[in-house]
This record gives structure tokens, sequence and C-alpha cells, in this order.
């Protein structure tokens, strides 16, 4: 068995993978898995020596894949992707736009957010998705959201999961992040 380890780009992202809907979600699939999930703290220390000690922090730990979770930041995931990883040997998974298009993804948890039905047609497609939610908590409920890492924490209190998000049919990049679990889970 494969036992992953995880980098976040940053808060919001590890609030992410240290969920309980997300351990539930890797053991469902029988993922071994390190609970201490490593914050890279931005986008600009996800290059270089910075990633490969984070990365070795992981494998020091016992991790067999290191997964790294990141926003595209208006790249395309390919680039993304190599200035992550130029040589491949870890798994990148690069969230379209920012993470809080998943947020818009997951239909249930951001209906339970704003209090009513929601659906965002394309989640992956709105280029500030942070600024939309807040924008759209603030028209229906008259009450704004102050700074990521709360609308992180609300989300996960709303029920938010990658699953779910996943399910959507037009977030691919969640898609593919729990289709990459899935294959490692089948490849054990």
């Amino acid at each position: 068995m494969v036992t992953l380890g995880f980098i976040a780009e940053g808060d919001t992202e590890k609030r992410i993978l240290v969920s309980e809907n997300f351990k539930d979600l890797l053991k469902r699939l029988n993922l071994p898995f390190l609970e201490t999930v490593e914050n890279a703290g931005g986008v600009s220390n996800l290059k270089k020596d910075k990633i490969k000690s984070l990365i070795q922090i992981q494998k020091d730990r016992g991790a067999e894949k290191v997964l790294i979770l990141t926003d595209s930041d208006g790249k395309c995931i390919t680039s993304a992707k190599e200035e992550i990883d130029p040589n491949g040997e870890n798994i990148v998974i690069v969230a379209v736009r920012m993470i809080e298009a998943w947020f818009l993804a997951d239909t249930t948890a951001i209906s339970n957010f704003f209090k009513e039905d929601y659906f965002c047609e394309m989640p992956e497609a709105i280029p500030q998705p942070y600024d939309f939610i807040r924008t759209e908590r603030l028209r229906l409920l008259n009450s704004g959201i102050n700074g990521k890492r709360i609308l992180g924490q609300k989300m996960l209190y709303s029920g938010f999961s990658v699953a779910s998000a996943a399910a959507h049919p037009n977030c691919p990049s969640a898609k593919y992040f729990l289709q990459k679990l899935e294959t490692l889970a089948v490849g054990q």
C-alpha cells in the first residue's frame, strides 16, 4: 500500500486536506495517508528549493507519494504543474482559477452556506471565485464573509467535500483530483 503525503498551497487548501470529509474519503478508498499536511504558505513557496524541502519532510515521515494541491492563479494547468514539479515525480493537483471554485461546485455545501438552493453552472469559469462568493453572500443574506480562511472554515462547516465538488458537471479539476485518488486506490 502506498502512503500518501499532502502539501497545500495555503490555508484554504490545508483546511480541505485535513477536514474529516477528506479523511473519510481517503479511508473509503482505503488509501493510507499521513495525518500531517504541510502548508507551503503561498504559491511562491511551491517553487524549487522550498517545495523540495516540503516534499522531503513528507517523505521522511513515510510518504511514498506526495500530492500537492494548488491554484492555477491564471496559468494553464500544465505550466502550473511544471513549475512545481518539473520532473513529474509527485502528483500536482491544480484547481482551475482558485480552490474557492470548488466551493461553488459543491451544490449542497454552497446551498447550506447561502441558506437557500443554489447552483453555479460554471464554477471554474468565474475569474475570482472568492470575491464572487463574498458578493453573492452579501446579496443573498445581507451578510459578508471576512477572509478566505473564514470562508474555508464556514464551507467545511456547511459540509463541503471534494467528492461533491467532483460530482459537479463543470468542475473538471475537482473531478481530476478524485480520479487521481481512485487510481491510486486501484493501483494498490
